[in-house]
Protein backbone atom coordinates (compact mmCIF):
# COMPACT_ATOMS: atom_id res chain seq x y z
CA UNK A 1 0.00 0.00 0.00
CA UNK A 2 1.40 3.36 -1.04
CA UNK A 3 0.70 6.10 1.48
CA UNK A 4 -0.57 9.44 0.22
CA UNK A 5 -3.47 11.85 0.59
CA UNK A 6 -5.89 9.39 -1.02
CA UNK A 7 -5.56 7.11 2.03
CA UNK A 8 -7.28 7.60 5.38
CA UNK A 9 -6.51 5.93 8.68
CA UNK A 10 -8.10 5.41 12.09
CA UNK A 11 -5.78 5.15 15.08
CA UNK A 12 -7.32 4.09 18.39
CA UNK A 13 -5.51 5.40 21.44
CA UNK A 14 -4.20 7.98 19.00
CA UNK A 15 -3.88 10.98 21.32
CA UNK A 16 -0.61 9.92 22.95
CA UNK A 17 2.17 7.34 23.13
CA UNK A 18 2.37 4.64 20.48
CA UNK A 19 -0.82 5.82 18.77
CA UNK A 20 0.34 9.43 18.57
CA UNK A 21 3.67 8.49 17.00
CA UNK A 22 1.93 6.26 14.47
CA UNK A 23 -0.54 9.03 13.61
CA UNK A 24 2.33 11.48 13.14
CA UNK A 25 4.22 9.13 10.83
CA UNK A 26 1.17 8.36 8.71
CA UNK A 27 0.24 12.05 8.49
CA UNK A 28 3.79 12.87 7.36
CA UNK A 29 3.05 10.77 4.26
CA UNK A 30 -0.14 12.71 3.57
CA UNK A 31 -2.52 10.15 5.09
CA UNK A 32 -5.73 11.62 6.53
CA UNK A 33 -5.88 10.54 10.16
CA UNK A 34 -8.72 10.12 12.63
CA UNK A 35 -7.79 9.77 16.29
CA UNK A 36 -10.00 7.68 18.59
CA UNK A 37 -9.30 8.41 22.25
CA UNK A 38 -10.81 9.37 25.58
CA UNK A 39 -8.43 12.29 26.12
CA UNK A 40 -10.31 15.09 24.43
CA UNK A 41 -7.79 17.85 25.17
CA UNK A 42 -4.76 16.03 23.75
CA UNK A 43 -6.74 14.43 20.94
CA UNK A 44 -8.22 17.68 19.67
CA UNK A 45 -4.84 19.43 19.80
CA UNK A 46 -3.06 16.65 17.92
CA UNK A 47 -5.81 16.35 15.33
CA UNK A 48 -5.61 20.09 14.69
CA UNK A 49 -1.83 19.89 14.33
CA UNK A 50 -2.03 16.99 11.88
CA UNK A 51 -5.04 18.27 9.94
CA UNK A 52 -7.03 15.26 11.08
CA UNK A 53 -10.17 14.62 13.10
CA UNK A 54 -10.60 13.65 16.74
CA UNK A 55 -13.33 11.30 17.93
CA UNK A 56 -13.90 10.89 21.65
CA UNK A 57 -14.67 7.22 22.10
CA UNK A 58 -14.49 4.42 24.63
CA UNK A 59 -13.79 1.20 22.71
CA UNK A 60 -15.93 -0.86 25.10
CA UNK A 61 -19.04 0.94 23.79
CA UNK A 62 -20.51 -0.24 20.50
CA UNK A 63 -22.54 2.96 20.22
CA UNK A 64 -19.51 5.19 20.73
CA UNK A 65 -17.38 3.19 18.30
CA UNK A 66 -20.11 3.34 15.65
CA UNK A 67 -20.45 7.10 16.12
CA UNK A 68 -16.69 7.58 15.93
CA UNK A 69 -16.35 5.64 12.68
CA UNK A 70 -19.25 7.62 11.23
CA UNK A 71 -17.60 10.92 12.19
CA UNK A 72 -14.19 9.83 10.89
CA UNK A 73 -15.60 8.63 7.57
CA UNK A 74 -17.68 11.78 7.10
CA UNK A 75 -14.49 13.84 7.46
CA UNK A 76 -11.88 11.65 5.75
CA UNK A 77 -13.72 8.99 3.78
CA UNK A 78 -13.65 5.25 4.39
CA UNK A 79 -10.40 4.28 6.09
CA UNK A 80 -8.02 1.80 4.48
CA UNK A 81 -5.84 1.67 7.60
CA UNK A 82 -6.75 0.78 11.19
CA UNK A 83 -4.14 0.86 13.94
CA UNK A 84 -5.34 -0.37 17.35
CA UNK A 85 -3.37 1.17 20.20
CA UNK A 86 -6.15 1.73 22.75
CA UNK A 87 -5.65 -0.31 25.90
CA UNK A 88 -5.25 -0.38 29.66
CA UNK A 89 -2.78 -1.97 32.02
CA UNK A 90 -4.55 -2.73 35.27
CA UNK A 91 -3.21 -3.36 38.74
CA UNK A 92 -1.20 -6.45 39.62
CA UNK A 93 -2.94 -9.23 41.50
CA UNK A 94 -2.29 -12.96 41.74
CA UNK A 95 -4.85 -15.52 40.66
CA UNK A 96 -5.25 -16.44 44.33
CA UNK A 97 -3.21 -15.39 47.35
CA UNK A 98 -3.11 -15.29 51.13
CA UNK A 99 -3.26 -12.14 53.20
CA UNK A 100 0.10 -11.85 54.93
CA UNK A 101 -1.40 -10.68 58.19
CA UNK A 102 -4.58 -12.72 58.49
CA UNK A 103 -3.73 -15.72 56.32
CA UNK A 104 -7.12 -15.35 54.65
CA UNK A 105 -7.36 -16.60 51.07
CA UNK A 106 -8.12 -13.94 48.47
CA UNK A 107 -9.42 -14.47 44.95
CA UNK A 108 -8.56 -12.40 41.93
CA UNK A 109 -11.18 -9.63 41.50
CA UNK A 110 -13.16 -10.80 38.47
CA UNK A 111 -14.48 -7.31 37.73
CA UNK A 112 -10.90 -6.23 37.06
CA UNK A 113 -10.30 -9.21 34.78
CA UNK A 114 -13.49 -8.48 32.85
CA UNK A 115 -12.66 -4.76 32.50
CA UNK A 116 -9.22 -5.43 31.03
CA UNK A 117 -10.56 -8.06 28.63
CA UNK A 118 -13.36 -5.71 27.57
CA UNK A 119 -10.97 -2.87 26.71
CA UNK A 120 -7.90 -4.64 25.36
CA UNK A 121 -9.33 -7.70 23.61
CA UNK A 122 -13.00 -7.11 22.88
CA UNK A 123 -12.45 -3.40 22.23
CA UNK A 124 -9.74 -4.25 19.72
CA UNK A 125 -11.93 -6.81 17.95
CA UNK A 126 -14.91 -4.45 17.97
CA UNK A 127 -12.87 -1.89 16.02
CA UNK A 128 -11.42 -4.55 13.71
CA UNK A 129 -14.75 -6.03 12.60
CA UNK A 130 -16.36 -2.62 12.09
CA UNK A 131 -13.39 -1.21 10.18
CA UNK A 132 -13.01 -4.35 8.04
CA UNK A 133 -16.72 -4.25 7.16
CA UNK A 134 -16.25 -0.68 5.96
CA UNK A 135 -13.16 -1.61 3.96
CA UNK A 136 -15.24 -4.12 1.99
CA UNK A 137 -16.89 -1.16 0.26
CA UNK A 138 -13.56 -0.07 -1.23
CA UNK A 139 -12.06 -1.17 -4.52
CA UNK A 140 -8.67 -2.89 -4.23
CA UNK A 141 -5.59 -0.78 -4.91
CA UNK A 142 -3.13 -1.63 -7.66
CA UNK A 143 -1.31 -4.05 -5.35
CA UNK A 144 -4.56 -5.79 -4.40
CA UNK A 145 -4.84 -4.24 -0.95
CA UNK A 146 -8.25 -3.13 0.26
CA UNK A 147 -6.94 -2.33 3.70
CA UNK A 148 -4.37 -3.00 6.39
CA UNK A 149 -4.85 -3.43 10.14
CA UNK A 150 -2.19 -3.26 12.86
CA UNK A 151 -2.88 -4.34 16.46
CA UNK A 152 -0.96 -3.72 19.66
CA UNK A 153 -0.39 -6.68 21.96
CA UNK A 154 2.57 -6.95 24.36
CA UNK A 155 5.49 -9.22 25.15
CA UNK A 156 3.35 -10.12 28.16
CA UNK A 157 1.29 -12.20 25.74
CA UNK A 158 4.21 -14.65 25.69
CA UNK A 159 5.97 -14.08 29.02
CA UNK A 160 3.58 -12.35 31.37
CA UNK A 161 4.78 -11.68 34.88
CA UNK A 162 3.33 -12.54 38.28
CA UNK A 163 0.14 -10.56 38.82
CA UNK A 164 -0.42 -9.89 35.10
CA UNK A 165 -2.96 -12.63 34.43
CA UNK A 166 -5.72 -10.34 33.10
CA UNK A 167 -3.40 -8.16 31.02
CA UNK A 168 -1.59 -11.21 29.65
CA UNK A 169 -4.85 -12.94 28.77
CA UNK A 170 -6.07 -9.87 26.91
CA UNK A 171 -2.87 -9.48 24.91
CA UNK A 172 -2.52 -13.20 24.22
CA UNK A 173 -6.05 -13.07 22.84
CA UNK A 174 -5.01 -10.41 20.35
CA UNK A 175 -2.07 -12.55 19.26
CA UNK A 176 -4.27 -15.62 19.01
CA UNK A 177 -6.85 -14.01 16.76
CA UNK A 178 -4.42 -12.37 14.33
CA UNK A 179 -3.85 -15.31 11.99
CA UNK A 180 -7.52 -16.29 12.08
CA UNK A 181 -8.60 -12.79 11.09
CA UNK A 182 -5.95 -12.71 8.35
CA UNK A 183 -7.44 -15.92 6.97
CA UNK A 184 -11.00 -14.62 7.38
CA UNK A 185 -10.21 -11.49 5.35
CA UNK A 186 -7.71 -12.92 2.88
CA UNK A 187 -10.15 -13.23 -0.02
CA UNK A 188 -11.08 -9.57 0.43
CA UNK A 189 -7.53 -8.20 0.27
CA UNK A 190 -7.42 -6.98 3.88
CA UNK A 191 -4.23 -7.72 5.82
CA UNK A 192 -3.72 -7.77 9.60
CA UNK A 193 -0.62 -7.95 11.79
CA UNK A 194 0.16 -7.47 15.46
CA UNK A 195 3.08 -5.81 17.25
CA UNK A 196 4.19 -7.08 20.67
CA UNK A 197 6.03 -4.12 22.25
CA UNK A 198 8.46 -4.60 25.10
CA UNK A 199 9.19 -1.80 27.57
CA UNK A 200 8.43 1.48 25.82
CA UNK A 201 8.81 5.09 26.94
CA UNK A 202 5.13 6.03 26.80
CA UNK A 203 3.06 8.34 29.03
CA UNK A 204 1.99 5.30 31.07
CA UNK A 205 5.61 4.69 32.03
CA UNK A 206 6.41 8.40 32.12
CA UNK A 207 5.03 8.65 35.64
CA UNK A 208 7.62 6.17 36.93
CA UNK A 209 10.69 7.52 38.81
CA UNK A 210 13.98 7.73 36.92
CA UNK A 211 15.54 4.89 38.93
CA UNK A 212 12.68 2.60 37.91
CA UNK A 213 13.18 3.48 34.24
CA UNK A 214 16.92 2.87 34.60
CA UNK A 215 16.29 -0.56 36.14
CA UNK A 216 13.90 -1.49 33.36
CA UNK A 217 16.35 -0.31 30.70
CA UNK A 218 19.10 -2.45 32.24
CA UNK A 219 16.98 -5.57 31.65
CA UNK A 220 17.02 -5.09 27.87
CA UNK A 221 19.87 -7.10 26.25
CA UNK A 222 20.48 -4.52 23.50
CA UNK A 223 20.07 -1.64 23.18
CA UNK A 224 19.92 -1.05 26.93
CA UNK A 225 17.18 1.53 26.88
CA UNK A 226 13.44 1.86 26.66
CA UNK A 227 11.80 1.54 23.27
CA UNK A 228 10.77 4.77 21.60
CA UNK A 229 7.23 5.25 20.27
CA UNK A 230 8.72 6.26 16.92
CA UNK A 231 10.20 2.75 16.63
CA UNK A 232 6.76 1.24 17.10
CA UNK A 233 5.44 3.58 14.39
CA UNK A 234 8.20 2.48 12.01
CA UNK A 235 7.20 -1.16 12.35
CA UNK A 236 3.52 -0.29 11.95
CA UNK A 237 4.45 1.60 8.77
CA UNK A 238 6.25 -1.47 7.41
CA UNK A 239 3.30 -3.73 8.21
CA UNK A 240 0.98 -1.34 6.39
CA UNK A 241 3.10 -0.71 3.30
CA UNK A 242 4.64 -4.16 2.74
CA UNK A 243 1.99 -6.10 0.87
CA UNK A 244 3.43 -9.50 1.81
CA UNK A 245 3.27 -8.77 5.54
CA UNK A 246 0.16 -10.62 6.74
CA UNK A 247 -0.98 -12.69 9.71
CA UNK A 248 2.15 -12.05 11.75
CA UNK A 249 2.81 -11.34 15.44
CA UNK A 250 6.15 -9.55 15.87
CA UNK A 251 8.00 -8.75 19.08
CA UNK A 252 9.64 -5.32 19.26
CA UNK A 253 11.58 -5.51 22.49
CA UNK A 254 15.39 -5.35 22.23
CA UNK A 255 15.47 -9.14 22.82
CA UNK A 256 14.06 -8.88 26.35
CA UNK A 257 12.40 -11.92 27.91
CA UNK A 258 10.48 -10.97 31.01
CA UNK A 259 11.34 -12.75 34.26
CA UNK A 260 8.48 -14.06 36.47
CA UNK A 261 8.58 -10.77 38.43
Amino acid sequence: MKLDSSISAVITGGASGLGESTARLLASHGVKVALFDLNEEKGEALAKELGGVFCKVNVISTEEVDAAFAKARAANGQERILVNCAGVGGGAARTASKDRQTGEAREYPLENFERIIQVNLIGTFRCITKSAAGMLSLDPLADGDRGAIVNTASVAAEDGQIGQVAYTASKAGIVGMTLVIARDLSDQGIRINTILPGIFDTPLLGRAPDHVKAALSAQVPFPKRLGQPEEFAQLAHTMITNGYFNGEDVRLDGAIRMAPR
